[in-house]
């Protein structure tokens, strides 16, 4: 590779993503946005031409409760805590996407396939790879569910980005044998070793925070030598985009100045920078946060007139390292 890499990417999950820590009642409000925010994200990528890896919950792709019924695995993750299984709750879920927009996406999972991005797993059930009680088979029976609605509508899955971050190298064999060949790790700080629910301190999630405004943990850039060490290839994170909070707003100049000298580095030195963020993130505060990302996409389109930076996906990125292998 010649040139430095500028990879985005965004968990979508809607409701499945916080329904065990959060309720509609709570949330409804960010996952509603998401129908108003999406497009306008979407337009700004077909802007500045920049191609986005989408990682999307496999529960999503149904169109109506009884197809999605007609799906639900007989092997499901045994958590002890059986809060994090979303199983319990498809009977309390509404009929169809007009019904129960916080459940169904199969709507904005055709406008993001329709701008030609790439669509991801981000596993069929929103599966903890760490939460204890989980076994690796029934990892394998997710991620093979997820690959066969995707494929029922016309999408291939070839990469994954592990909820929550929970990364588990032990599952990687079980990924490269169904054909997903990258995934998004974690920064290499121990603020972001990928650890239980229970194990998220307030410390730890306090300093994570301060690390977006203050370089704590270094700036977290690439080279694809290390990328390609292992298959399925790890293009980690380089910087969480955190929502506009009004709060702290005062605090953004130092947000975006993090943000652009991280991609600075990685497109002068050949490297890899990957952004992300999951939709709901732009639920809220939708003005606020759509002109913060256009800061720095138009940081990017600088880097790509200097430096031929390349927007690209996890995919096309991997399918590029592969023949360099």
């Amino acid at each position: 590779m010649e040139k430095g890499s500028f990879v985005i990417s965004l968990d979508f999950e809607l409701m499945w993503g916080v329904r065990d820590v959060a309720t509609i009642e709570q949330y409804g409000n960010s996952i509603l946005g998401v129908r108003e925010s999406l497009p306008k994200v979407l337009d700004l990528f077909y802007e500045f031409k920049i191609s986005a890896t989408f990682a999307i919950v496999g529960l999503l792709f149904f169109e109506s409760k009884e197809e999605l019924s007609s799906m639900i695995p007989t092997i499901k993750p045994s958590y002890h805590n059986t809060n994090l299984s979303p199983y319990y709750e498809i009977n309390s879920i509404g009929n169809n996407e007009k019904e129960d927009p916080y459940h169904y996406g199969m709507n904005l999972i055709k406008l993001i396939d329709q701008n030609n991005h790439e669509i991801s797993t981000h596993t069929f059930c929103h599966y903890y790879c760490l939460e204890e009680g989980q076994k690796i088979n029934e990892f394998e029976e997710d991620l093979k569910l997820a690959i066969k609605i995707a494929k029922k509508k016309n999408i291939e899955i070839k990469s994954i980005i592990f909820p929550r971050n929970q990364f588990n190298p032990a599952y990687l064999n079980i990924c490269k044998k169904h054909g997903v060949l990258s995934y998004r790790g974690n920064e290499k700080s121990w603020i972001y070793r990928p650890s239980k629910a229970n194990d998220q301190s307030l410390l730890k999630r306090f300093i994570r925070i301060s690390d977006s405004y203050l370089n704590i943990s270094g700036i977290n850039i690439y080279d694809y030598k290390t990328i390609k060490k292992t298959i399925p290839f790890n293009i980690p994170s380089s910087a969480f985009l955190r929502p506009y909070i009004k709060k702290i707003s005062f605090l953004d100049g130092l947000r975006l100045r993090r943000i652009k000298k991280g991609m600075t580095l990685a497109a002068k030195n050949n490297k890899v920078f990957h952004l992300w963020w999951h939709p709901h993130n732009f639920g809220l505060n939708q003005k606020e946060n759509i002109l913060f990302l256009r800061k720095i996409l138009d940081h990017y389109e600088v880097l790509k007139k200097k430096y031929d930076f390349e927007s690209i996906t996890m995919s096309k990125l991997t399918e590029k390292l592969l023949k360099e292998v």
